[in-house]
């Protein structure tokens, strides 16, 4: 059968991951130290596993809500209220999805038409451009640069939106970069926002992985932003419950009803442990959160001195769990730095242009890693430049 007639073009021209790549080398190979995968390496907490656990002993397997528990609706709201100054009414504007990835798959999907042009600051997550391609919308992508600290800038927004734009992804923190936008920052975006009449997607998966004494500031939270703000969130990265699957979507109620509709014949609801577990987190699990978020500040200070010393030149991140150095220097691309790399001194990196194509000449490095892995990854990596 000529299964290329059948399928969806959209879908057949998107190229898998980069990313992927480079676990599945590592995953092949022995004595390989990967710093390619952001996936926190803490345990979830052991409070938010008991509540699980016990939601399983009571038999609490059944289907929730569409939306989610509305008991855990309101945690969200009262989370974001707490940490973020912005509050979003639970029956109305909240969604619980299946991960961070769903919230975004579902925004994207119900604010793009065919043709809609969306706006994508890179290098930035992998998702972005595919899912806004299978929407039937058009990437229009802004190249952030380092000298800018990798933010979006007013001006670079400006210069890229036309009279098809539609909506702004806003990926801060940001992965692969650890680039944050401060308020100042958000500010002269909201203007161009406001003045365009754009919506825009604030993908904040990292929002409580942001170091150094300034808060990290929900877009939402800029005056007139909440109604033209679909605010992303989840509890992977903030208490490390990746493999819950287990995300959220805050938004102008007319939007939530449409991702809600989608959501409600692809998924129905989320995970019912899940949610049970989420409600411990956001109840009793602050200190948890800063306990990691200490831990990864005291590994990200080391990954950058030691990439520094060698002469790996390195931005420094002020969010998220990745440094994004240049290895330039090398005369080496990101796939050549990648692969010789890995194949010489078995440690796992992901190339820069993996992220978007002015990723290239930088290579991502993950340092959601114990110290000891660090460490040993840092001296392998010495030596191998010492060797080129």
């Amino acid at each position: 059968m000529d299964y290329n007639s059948l399928v969806n073009s959209n879908v057949k021209r998107i190229k898998p991951s980069g990313i992927r790549k480079f676990f599945d080398i590592a995953n092949e190979m022995d004595d390989v130290i990967s710093l390619s995968v952001g996936e926190p390496d803490f345990h979830t907490p052991w409070h938010i596993r008991e509540e699980g656990i016990h939601t399983l002993e009571k038999g609490r397997t059944r289907y929730t809500p569409n939306r989610g528990f509305l008991k855990l609706r309101e945690e969200i709201s009262n989370y974001l209220k707490r940490h973020y100054g912005v509050w979003y009414e639970p029956d109305a504007e909240v969604l619980v999805t299946v991960g961070g990835s769903e919230a975004i798959d579902l925004c994207v999907r119900s604010l793009v038409n065919p043709g809609d042009e969306v706006l994508i600051p890179e290098p930035s997550f992998v998702c972005y451009v595919p899912i806004t391609e299978m929407a039937g919308g058009v990437p229009v992508i802004i190249e952030t640069k380092p000298e800018n600290g990798f933010r979006l800038t007013a001006k670079e927004l400006e210069e890229k939106i036309t009279e098809k734009t539609k909506l702004l992804i806003l990926p801060y923190p940001n992965n692969p970069t650890g680039a944050v936008m401060r308020r100042e920052d958000l500010e002269a975006v909201a203007e161009v926002v406001e003045r365009h009449n754009l919506m825009v997607l604030s993908d904040e998966i990292y929002s409580e992985l942001t170091y150094g004494t300034a808060p990290h500031i929900a877009f939402s939270s800029i005056t007139g932003m909440q109604e033209r703000t679909v605010l992303v969130n989840g509890f992977s990265k903030s208490h490390s419950m990746t493999g819950w699957r287990l995300g959220y979507a805050a938004g102008p109620k007319e939007i939530i009803a449409l991702m809600t509709k989608l959501h409600q014949f692809a998924i129905m609801s989320a995970p019912t442990t899940s949610q049970y577990a989420a409600i411990e987190a956001l109840q009793n699990g602050d200190d948890d959160i800063e306990y990691m978020r200490s831990q990864y500040d005291m590994r990200r200070r080391l990954i950058v001195d030691g990439l520094n010393a060698m002469g790996l030149k390195c931005f420094e991140p002020e969010g998220a769990f990745y440094v994004f150095p240049s290895v330039k220097s090398t005369g080496l691309t990101s796939m050549e730095f990648s692969e010789k790399l890995i194949y010489s001194k078995r440690v796992a990196v992901v190339p820069g242009d993996a992220f978007g194509a002015c990723g290239e000449g930088f290579v991502r490095i993950s340092y959601s890693y114990s110290i000891k892995h660090i460490t040993e990854a840092l001296e392998r990596m010495e030596a191998f430049l010492r060797e080129l």
